[in-house]
């Protein structure tokens, strides 16, 4: 049995539904590689992004690991003139997590969260379990039993 990771600790400790899937593809870092490693949906498994602003807030997003983050869509989801991606050396202090292994659940600190709209597509969603090789899948309305979080279209459209 694999051992628990905080993220479940919490939904644990909230009594939060959630299914635990694991892979051991430990090359298996970017979401695409992980969706392949796990058979799951690419539109219904989420990675974790972490921003700053110009005013110097942080804001985490979390899109679907087959779109990417439109900047200025986000920016404007939480009133800001702009975000910027933090530098990957930043993660682990800021949030407790590494590149790879980010949750939107059980940072450090809590941080305002913008999901992308298209979660409300599906009725589980897929998202870090916080440590590589751990996903997590969970109902999107349980979210916000335990972060704050809203919802809105923040992927930047494609053009194929």
């Amino acid at each position: 049995m694999q051992d628990k990771t905080n993220v479940m600790r919490i939904l644990d400790s909230k009594k939060i539904e959630y299914k635990a899937h694991y892979y051991t593809n430990s090359d298996a870092i970017a979401g695409l590689d992980v969706v392949a490693a796990l058979n799951e949906n690419p539109n219904q498994a989420f990675k974790t992004l972490v921003t700053r602003s110009a005013s110097k807030n942080y804001y985490v997003f979390v899109v679907p690991v087959s779109g990417e983050l439109d900047l200025k869509k986000a920016a404007k989801s939480v009133n800001e003139k702009s975000v910027e991606m933090i530098k990957q050396k930043e993660l682990l202090p800021l949030t407790g997590y590494i590149h790879g292994g980010c949750s939107p659940i059980g940072m450090k600190k809590q941080f305002n969260t913008v999901i992308d709209i298209s979660a409300k597509d599906f009725e589980t969603i897929f998202v870090s379990g916080g440590k590589i090789g751990y996903q997590i899948e969970m109902k999107v309305e349980d979210f916000s039993k335990v972060i704050r979080v809203t919802f809105e279209d923040i992927v930047r459209e494609s053009h194929d």
